[in-house]
């Protein structure tokens, strides 16, 4: 299977020890494309240097939800600037997180608001982090969508197939991780909601080091691109795909979301 994991935290701690060689075992994969994410200034610094040394890694730039409140307007700025390094193909993650407390949820509607009409002024789609925030985040997303098309991802979805079908509507590709693996009954919206994504907007993610696939879940603590293979075979054994296929499918949805 040729990969593209299209949502990774590399620069984190967990990968210190042994970075270059989780790159290359993903490789050995199949993983071919790896995008790393930046959730504040210092790790969309580290995403846009792994961009540079790696040549199938590529950088996504902005304020995750939950760090809102340890940025600055001047570290905004700068990631404004990095968003134009030729490395940088998403702006993200972003969105809003109800779930925890680490930030208001006013100024993480703030700082949303910017990466919304940063992409809009530098066509770059959006990496979308929604946690217990469906009605927010829809509301900010057509409210965005009345000034021109979104492009964008809903990374590591969560939901049902009709939040699923509301994401579709207003032109986001929706992406699934380890969790679509998992066979616990409370999982069950989200399987119905990897059946009804069509197959044009549908991606694959590890949201690496979180979210072990099964087999491998309770195993280990620390997931990796590597790993995206058993996240790719089940969501083809959800949607009666050929793994191969599927594979081939979410990789030509992500390069063209990403524009490479």
């Amino acid at each position: 299977m040729k990969l593209f994991d299209t949502h990774t935290h590399l620069d984190q701690s967990e990968f210190d020890a042994d970075r270059a060689e989780v790159i290359a075992r993903a490789q050995r994969a199949g993983v071919e494309t790896i995008l790393a994410v930046g959730v504040d200034l210092p790790s969309s610094r580290a995403a846009v240097r792994l961009a540079e040394q790696f040549p199938g890694v590529y950088a996504a730039v902005g304020v995750q939800p939950n760090s809102a409140a340890q940025v600055s307007d001047s570290d905004w700025q700068q990631i404004v600037a990095l968003a134009e390094h030729p490395r940088v193909v998403a702006l993200g993650e972003t969105g809003l997180d109800c779930y925890w407390d680490y930030s208001p949820l006013e100024l993480q509607k703030i700082f949303f608001r910017r990466h919304l009409e940063l992409s809009a002024r530098r066509g770059l789609p959006l990496v979308i982090h929604c946690r217990d925030a469906q009605a927010q985040v829809l509301q900010m997303l057509h409210e965005a969508a009345a000034d021109g098309p979104l492009r964008g991802v809903m990374h590591a979805f969560s939901g049902d197939a009709q939040l699923a079908a509301q994401c579709v509507e207003l032109g986001l590709y929706v992406s699934f991780a380890g969790t679509i693996s998992y066979t616990n009954k409370k999982f069950a919206p989200l399987h119905e909601a990897a059946v009804a994504v069509p197959d044009e907007r549908i991606l694959l993610e590890t949201d690496s080091p979180y979210m072990v696939p099964h087999p491998l879940r309770g195993k280990q603590q620390r997931n990796e691109p590597a790993l995206l293979v058993h996240t790719a075979h089940a969501l083809a054994a959800l949607r009666r795909s050929d793994p191969k296929r599927l594979a081939a499918q979410c990789t030509a949805n992500a390069r063209r979301l990403f524009g490479l």
